[in-house]
């Protein structure tokens, strides 16, 4: 990946899409003084079936604040869309273009945005949505004559976009070496433990050690058989 960037922003749908994604990287990245921060473009209230959404938004918040915060990210905002209901279009380009503008990133982080995360695995239509929204906002967001409102709120064009790197790719093109941000990233997932507590029955230290591991591990052995995490990277 390249390492000639001082801020990113990671844009993703949903409350623990990094934590699953690529959370160790982000862990390697603070550590090295780089400037990380996250736009969620909901509060995942839809995410647990034995919690209703009014209940469930505050608490997915909350645990995502705390799980941003044990890889060295301080900025947690969220947009207010609809968990379940993302509808991709102007509006939502329109937020994420605004996002941009306003943290002024050099590297644009998403997950992934294809149809299925490779072969017949479905992806989610929020994480469609949101993924191919971020992509097409990181040019938005330097066109003053897209969205000319956002100017006239103080959020000026921001044409410093650099790349947008997609987590969860199955056609991946870069990684980061995963070892030092590894052990943080499983923290950080544990705090989501309302979330996975409702998904599995299994003890959830075990399972996120065991999941997140297991994905680094894989991911390694096309990247110097070193833990990683893989991102698909466009260029801008």
């Amino acid at each position: 990946m390249p390492d000639d960037w001082q801020r990113a922003l990671a844009v993703v749908a949903h409350p623990d899409d990094l934590e699953y994604g690529c959370a160790a990287a982000i862990a390697v990245w603070t550590d090295a003084g780089r400037e990380v921060s996250y736009v969620l473009a909901t509060r995942g209230e839809a995410g647990i079936d034995t919690l209703e959404p009014a209940r469930c938004g505050p608490l997915r918040e909350l645990e995502q604040r705390a799980s941003a915060a044990v890889v060295g990210v301080s900025e947690v905002a969220f947009l207010d869309h609809a968990d379940g209901v993302i509808e991709y279009g102007p509006a939502l380009r329109r937020d994420i273009a605004a996002a941009i503008r306003r943290y002024r990133p050099e590297l644009v982080i998403t997950l992934n945005h294809r149809d299925t995360w490779g072969g017949t695995a479905w992806n989610t239509p929020d994480h469609v949505a949101v993924g191919r929204a971020t992509l097409d906002a990181a040019g938005d967001a330097g066109n003053r004559w897209i969205f000319p409102e956002l100017t006239d709120q103080g959020l000026g064009p921001w044409d410093g976009v650099r790349w947008v790197a997609v987590a969860g790719s199955s056609s991946p093109t870069h990684a980061v070496d995963a070892t030092a941000g590894l052990e943080r990233a499983v923290r950080s997932l544990l705090e989501h433990r309302t979330y996975i507590e409702a998904l599995t029955d299994e003890d959830p230290q075990t399972y996120a050690r065991t999941l997140l591991t297991g994905f680094a591990e894989e991911t390694g052995k096309r990247f110097g058989n070193r833990p990683a995490v893989a991102f698909e990277l466009f260029p801008r």
